[in-house]
C-alpha cells in the first residue's frame, strides 16, 4: 500500500516483474509539499535507494487537487 512506501523505496513485483532501469517511463506522482507550480520541463531530483537522479517531466498528462479530487 502507499502508506508502506518511504523515501528511497522502489515499488514493484519482485517475483513476477521486478523493476529495472529505463530511459523514460510514465508515472503517477504524488507531491506532498512543494512551494511553487510544477509544469512540463520541471526537473526534480529523484532518490532511488542511494542514487540521486535528475528526472525531467516531459509531459504532465493530468493534475488532481488532493483537496477536491
Amino acid at each position: 500500500s502507499v502508506k508502506e512506501l518511504r523515501r528511497g523505496y522502489v515499488a514493484g513485483d519482485s517475483k513476477a516483474n521486478p523493476p529495472k532501469g529505463a530511459a523514460d517511463f510514465t508515472a503517477q506522482v504524488i507531491v506532498l509539499n512543494h512551494p511553487g507550480q510544477i509544469s512540463n520541463g520541471y526537473t526534480p531530483v529523484l532518490d532511488c535507494h542511494t542514487a540521486h537522479i535528475a528526472c525531467k517531466f516531459a509531459e504532465i498528462k493530468e493534475k488532481v487537487d488532493r483537496r477536491t479530487g
